[in-house]
């Protein structure tokens, strides 16, 4: 029987935009009309009820010189080195020890590992808490080694805390970004391996010359997760230390509820809001460019 040829319909540029306007519908009135929206009140001076005073962009030429802020910016950048960077070095290890020996148990492994991911961060920032308290267990170790000097209120002290939230960030990443790393080295032929072997490579010689080129997408990925992540935590930092003592857990995400909800400056809030949306946007479209251009002179090679 001879096939009929498809209909108008079927032919017409404009069909496969049909089937991605309903997602898109949902995407724009949850995400992108509510960031429009904070976009117009970033150039209001507004305290969240009553009339507003148009300013322009006043808002964002006083976060330029305000301390808080800046200070604020400087301590996100510095945990994208504890919930991206720290991750993605041990997730490479273990994933790669996981995928070249042979582990009894691998599924309760992954899962153990993979856990902090499915638990509520609240639960987890009061949990940790307890564990950085003065008489909490991490100090009860270090008295219990010996090492009395080193125990002190960890989320109280302005030079440990930060590190402190940090290493939570650490604990809490580290399970995806194996993941999706041993998924990516699963598909990795056991013949490259076996060939590398009988040339004379090591274990270290076989993870930079194949293991490591052909995660490299799924490095790209694990970064791009982990650093947004890292900018917009809040709730990890209100739970614990409220972005004290004094600004030294200060991130932009807990400023923008402060400015909001405490200081009652709405705008300026919003403006907050709205540079960190531009941060998130510049350093994971730069991650994601080197990642291409990675992998690109990797196929060209």
């Amino acid at each position: 029987m001879a096939r009929r040829p498809p209909s108008a319909v079927v032919r017409s540029r404009v069909t496969p935009y049909l089937f991605v306007l309903p997602a898109f519908l949902v995407f724009a009135a949850f995400s992108l009309y509510p960031l429009a929206r904070a976009a117009q009140s970033s150039l209001y001076e507004w305290p969240g009820f009553g009339p507003s005073t148009f300013v322009g962009l006043r808002n964002y030429a006083e976060l330029a010189g305000d301390p808080a802020f800046r200070s604020a910016i400087g301590n996100a950048l510095a945990l994208i080195g504890f919930y991206a960077l720290l991750p993605l070095v041990i997730g490479l290890v273990l994933a790669a020890i996981l995928r070249r020996g042979q582990v009894r148990g691998m599924g309760f492994f992954r899962t153990v590992i993979f856990l902090p991911q499915v638990v509520a961060l609240v639960v987890v920032a009061v949990a940790w808490r307890q564990i950085y308290s003065p008489d909490g267990s991490l100090n009860r170790a270090l008295r219990a080694v010996g090492l009395d000097s080193l125990a002190r209120g960890w989320l109280g002290d302005p030079g440990a805390a930060l590190p402190a939230v940090g290493l939570i960030g650490t604990w809490l990443e580290t399970g995806l970004v194996m993941l999706l790393l041993l998924a990516g080295m699963s598909r990795i032929p056991q013949e490259l391996y076996e060939a590398a072997r009988l040339d004379g490579a090591g274990p270290l010689r076989e993870f930079r010359a194949i293991t490591l080129p052909a995660v490299r997408g799924e490095i790209v990925v694990a970064l791009v997760l982990t650093i947004i992540a890292a900018l917009k935590t809040f709730d990890l930092v209100y739970m614990t230390t409220s972005g004290g003592p004094g600004h030294a857990t200060t991130v932009p995400s807990f400023e923008v509820y402060h400015r909001a909800f405490e200081l009652r400056e709405v705008g300026s809030a919003s403006a907050v809001a709205i540079v960190l949306t531009a941060l998130v946007f510049a350093i994971n479209l730069l991650v994601t460019r080197i990642g291409e251009r990675g992998t690109e002179s990797g196929g060209d090679a």
